[in-house]
């Protein structure tokens, strides 16, 4: 029952922290700066919500260690998960898909950001960087998806369970 009771608030966590972040707190950076018409506000709306994912990925690897953490726990000890090689795959793909969105994603966002030294919006339409900023936050976009998806699916099992 604990062992459970810590994956469901693991993924309430992640999940809840992804929607927090994604609804709420990155359209409000944005839309202060930008109402308030704070010079530079978009780079500084980018600089703060990039921290704040920075911090909130650490809490995901939290998250999905416990995930992983109690599903093999509640295999060994039983009883077994229903459908536990799925649960712990779809947590394995979370996991990386955090990973590689935070190492990879993040930091070629960073750089191209450090580069340019202004905000990539304010850049033409057609400049390579921009496009380039465009096409990398979409993908960490896409990436992000992958856990909160992921973690609807699992608390989903845990319920039915």
């Amino acid at each position: 029952m604990f062992l459970r009771y810590a994956a469901v608030l693991a993924l309430v966590v992640w999940v809840g922290g992804l929607v927090a972040l994604g609804g709420i707190a990155a359209p409000s950076a944005f839309e202060v700066m930008a109402a308030r018409q704070i010079p530079e506000g978009r780079q500084l709306a980018g600089a703060l919500f990039g921290e704040m994912l920075r911090r909130f990925t650490l809490i995901s690897y939290a998250a999905g260690g416990v995930v992983m953490l109690t599903l093999v726990a509640r295999r060994i000890l039983g009883p077994r998960p229903h459908r536990f090689a799925w649960r712990a795959g779809l947590a394995a793909v979370m996991l990386a898909s955090t990973a590689y969105g935070s190492m990879a994603v993040a930091t070629r966002i960073q750089r191209l950001q450090r580069d340019l030294a202004v905000s990539p919006s304010s850049l033409p339409a057609d400049d390579a960087r921009r496009i380039e900023f465009g096409r990398l936050h979409g993908l960490s976009t896409a990436l992000q998806l992958v856990p909160l998806l992921g973690g609807l699916a699992l608390l989903f099992w845990e319920i039915k369970e």
